[in-house]
Parts: structure tokens; sequence; C-alpha cells
């Protein structure tokens, strides 16, 4: 798999509060040669699977909380090389999507770093803790998300997407993060979800959306968003995976990243 490496051509700076902290912070995504890595006072982490810490409701990279939406614009900007800085320890919420993100990396630009080579994954890659199921193999960039809540309102929903800046830009970055409506309390009671509203999640009733949506099957898009940020951290551009998830979260996606790794490595 040769691919090109890319960076931002500038630096973009993003202002915010953390969906989940509620705290004030300010990111500044810069230009950069060795790989995606987020910045935290004197500490870096680099974005692989190996170094993340927690996967509750969020994905935290080191000390840095929800990456996911940032690394989801990066990957379908297909953007290899950044250093993120943050003055606080979790990515600016924004709108709760990865729309905000997207727009200001792509009217950046972009600067070519020449090309990289993977090997290509040689087998099917599964995980399997039912009822979460990912299946990863070496493809032309095939994403399908089964979002299944069971007998509980939506129900199914299902989104295909086929990997390329103008296709994650109409069809995913601007899917926002979203809560079922009786687990708003427990979410708040946990310290979580601080910083959202109803302009940066999407609250889903027991019988329909209680405020509006920007898509009918708006969350299956966002779990997809969500799943293409995590397997990100796996280094592999989006476009050279073919993929199919059902009722996977963070935990199982960062599982998946990591097999992605190993298999690339020859250690499995």
């Amino acid at each position: 798999m040769t691919y090109q490496r890319k960076t931002l051509a500038s630096s973009v700076s993003f202002e915010g509060i953390g969906l989940h902290s509620g705290a004030p912070v300010k990111m500044t995504v810069h230009t950069g040669e060795a790989g995606i890595a987020f910045r935290y006072g004197s500490d870096r982490f680099l974005a692989r699977p190996e170094n993340v810490t927690e996967t509750t409701r969020s994905t935290k990279l080191g000390t840095v909380s929800t990456i996911e939406h940032v690394m989801s614009a990066l990957a379908g900007l297909e953007i290899t090389d950044a250093e993120i800085e943050l003055d606080a320890p979790e990515v600016p919420g924004m709108d709760g999507s990865a729309m905000p993100f997207f727009d200001a990396i792509e009217q950046a630009g972009s600067t070519d770093l020449g090309t990289a080579e993977l090997p290509p994954l040689f087998r099917r890659l599964f995980v399997h803790e039912e009822p979460v199921k990912i299946a990863i193999s070496d493809g032309n960039g095939h994403w399908r998300y089964d979002y299944d809540t069971g007998e509980r309102w939506p129900n199914l929903q299902s989104f295909e997407f086929r990997a390329g800046s103008d296709s994650y830009r109409e069809q995913l970055a601007s899917a926002r993060t979203f809560a079922f409506l009786e687990e708003v309390p427990k979410i708040i009671a946990a310290g979580l979800g601080l910083g959202l509203d109803e302009s940066s999640v999407l609250i889903l009733g027991p019988e329909g959306y209680k405020n509006e949506a920007r898509f009918a099957d708006e969350p299956a898009r966002h779990k997809l968003l969500d799943l293409i940020g995590d397997l990100y951290l796996s280094g592999v551009p989006i476009r050279f995976l073919n993929v199919v998830a059902e009722k996977s979260g963070h935990r199982t996606n960062i599982s998946a990243a990591s097999m992605i790794r190993r298999a690339l490595e020859n250690k499995d």
C-alpha cells in the first residue's frame, strides 16, 4: 500500500469547550513530519492505539480526551502528519461533529511530504464480542456501520460510505454525537457531557428525536465517524480498508486498531 504523506500547509486553531469536561480549551493543529501527535504541556502522545488510556464514551490518548472527531476529520482529508497542541486536556467539542475541524483544516491546505508504504493486510481481521462485530480487510475504502438498539427506537440503522474527501464532507462530517434521553441524568451524574447542549448533541427519545436531526440516520453516521477516527490510529489510510461494524464502541474500535497494527508488523 503506497500512499502520499501529507501535512497542513499552515497551522489552524480552534477554541471551544470540551464535550465532557465543559472546560475552555484552545487547540492548534500545526504542520508536522513525524506522524500525528497530540501535545499537552510537556507531554507528547503519538496517535497510536497503544497510547490510548481510556475509552469510556470517548477515546483518550495519554492525558488528552475526546480525540476521535479530529482524528476522523484528518482521516477524511488523508492528513498523515500533524502536531496537535492543546492548553487543556480535552479536544474542543465544537458542534459535536467533525465538520468544524474538517472545514478549517481543508481551508488551510496541505503539503506533500513524499510517499510511504505499508504492507497489505494478508487476512481478514475480526473483533467479535457478542453482540459487537467488526470485520476488516484490505480493500478500496468501503465502510458500513450497523447501529442496532434492538426493540428500543430507532431499532436498526445502517449506513454505508465510500472513502473520499467529498463523500466524507457530504455524508459524515456533520453527524453529531448523540445520547438517549433516559441516559442524560446518568451522564451528567458521572461528570460527563458537561459541554453539550441541544446544538451539539442529538437526543434520542423513546419514539423519535427530541431535537432536530441533520440526517434521518444521524446516529449510524456518527458511529461510523467515530469508528473512522479510532481506526485511523492504526496509521492506515481509510481508502485502503473495507470495514463492516455492528454495535461497536470506542473500546472495541481501539481493539480493532491494535489488531491492524499487529498484523502490519507481523506480530500475529
